[in-house]
């Protein structure tokens, strides 16, 4: 009995990175928290990150994908520009792995800026050149600036969670 909660255990551990990410972006949990006034963070941006950098098995590039059309729909942006961002995002994670000698979490964090600047930078020209849709600049800078402060935070709540789940 014991080991079966045991498994349960890994198991839950293993797949809570994928259930934070589908739950953050089926909730639009990256576009603010109105409650608390400018307050925006984009949660799916660190995860994605996070666990692209760490450990790469741990959310395949498909179910990301899968994630990024789910946020379109969501959110109702044009099919395929979230995951098109979030593919950009791997892409910085996957450069830093294999550049790294010896990780460290300021590295990562400003590479992790640089990635989510260039993400909501294309994002922004494709949403408003291409489909003509209307952005809120200060939104986003809040949002990134958000974002950057608690990816700190995030990665080391995930600290604690990848040695247990592999």
């Amino acid at each position: 009995m014991v080991q079966k909660t045991s498994s349960f255990k890994n198991k839950f551990l293993k797949y809570l990175p994928l259930i934070l990410l589908y739950f953050s972006v089926l909730n639009e949990f990256d576009i603010d928290f109105s409650n608390v006034g400018v307050l925006s963070f984009n949660l799916p941006f660190i995860i994605i990150f996070y666990w692209s950098l760490k450990d790469p098995d741990q959310i395949g590039n498909g179910l990301i994908f899968i994630a990024g059309i789910l946020n379109d729909v969501t959110i109702g942006y044009p099919i395929g520009v979230s995951s098109f961002i979030y593919l950009t995002i791997i892409g910085f994670a996957a450069y830093l792995r294999n550049i790294t000698l010896r990780p460290s979490i300021y590295k990562d964090s400003l590479v992790f800026l640089v990635a989510i600047l260039f993400a909501n930078s294309v994002n922004s020209l494709i949403l408003s050149f291409v489909f003509s849709i209307e952005i809120n600049f200060f939104e986003i800078i809040v949002n990134i600036t958000f974002t950057f402060l608690l990816y700190f935070l995030f990665a080391r709540m995930f600290n604690y969670l990848k040695p247990m789940g592999t």
